[in-house]
């Protein structure tokens, strides 16, 4: 999904650049050999790692061991063929999934390392602080600008509306919607709906990207970054009925998990790098909705 957003941003903020989009159908990123052949062919002169191997929380619960192993394979792949093709400019994405459960909100890059992960998701959590370490260790062996960024939750027009992958605001919005069309008279929902998460635009954190990536030397090694605001799992719930035009009922199950009550992270440091997030929560997910019915085959264009 960001790296859909990133595409998009360079080709309307950064014409002139020649931009070489790498994809999972290009090249199987957990092969370490044809990673290398892929970088060391391109000869970039900056990367942006945004793959990953993600999920929403009923397929990380179920299914802990790719999120850890398949992320760090990815990752050191991706960082060893960036070192090996001398490539001077490097970004990797992380996530506000490696800060401890119990960190303060807003939660500062100085939380990292701090203390255990969310069970949910402590196999993807793990597998970003290696990420961020790795990232570390190059950019000092290497003295190149090799950076991280850790976003919050994202979304957007690209997200993936499988229902076992799918992240919370994709999921609100299919199920509501297929609530809407099957004459349901509710949708039901893991958790309480307390739970509050931060989830940002990411075709807003794309256009950052594109605007200031050429000041990344001058970046401090991690960086936060969000919309700044949080909502409660019933709030987004709510957003989406609205959005699609559901009128029945949201059912509770305060006998699944929902994961930790809280996760706001602060953004200041990437603030004072430029970043300003633009696009309000109910507009991002109109966006979304919108994106989804042109595509899917259940969707009803209207």
């Amino acid at each position: 999904m960001l790296a859909t957003s990133i595409a998009d941003a360079w080709s309307t903020q950064r014409p002139d650049d020649e931009l070489v989009v790498v994809s999972r159908r290009d090249v199987d990123l957990t092969d370490a050999a044809a990673t290398r052949r892929v970088i060391g062919d391109a000869r970039p002169e900056l990367v942006i790692h945004t793959a990953a191997s993600v999920g929403g929380i009923a397929d990380k619960t179920a299914r802990p061991l790719p999120y850890l192993l398949n992320n760090v394979i990815i990752d050191a792949s991706v960082i060893e063929a960036v070192v090996a093709a001398d490539v001077p400019r490097y970004l990797y994405t992380a996530s506000a999934a490696a800060y401890p459960a119990d960190a303060v909100n807003p939660i500062s890059e100085s939380a990292l390392f701090g203390g255990p992960l969310e069970q949910a998701n402590e196999g993807y959590g793990l597998a970003k602080l290696t990420g961020i370490t790795a990232v570390r260790y190059a950019a000092r062996q290497t003295g190149r600008a090799y950076r991280s960024i850790l976003p919050s939750n994202l979304y957007g027009p690209g997200d993936s509306f499988d229902p076992t992958r799918s992240h919370l605001i994709a999921s609100t919005l299919l199920k509501t919607h297929a609530a809407r069309e099957a004459g349901s008279d509710h949708v039901e929902v893991w958790g309480d709906g307390t739970a509050r998460r931060e989830f940002t635009f990411a075709p807003d954190i794309a256009r950052w990207i594109a605007a200031s990536i050429d000041s990344i030397a001058e970046w401090p090694d991690i960086m936060n970054v969000g919309a700044g605001t949080d909502h409660s799992i019933r709030e987004y719930y709510e957003l989406a009925a609205d959005v699609v035009g559901f009128g029945g009922e949201l059912k509770f199950d305060p006998e699944k998990p929902s994961g930790v009550p809280r996760r706001l992270i602060d953004s200041s440091r990437a603030r004072a790098h430029g970043w300003a997030p633009q696009t309000a929560i109910r507009d991002g997910m109109a966006e979304c909705y919108r994106a989804f019915l042109t595509r899917s085959p259940i969707g009803d264009p209207r």
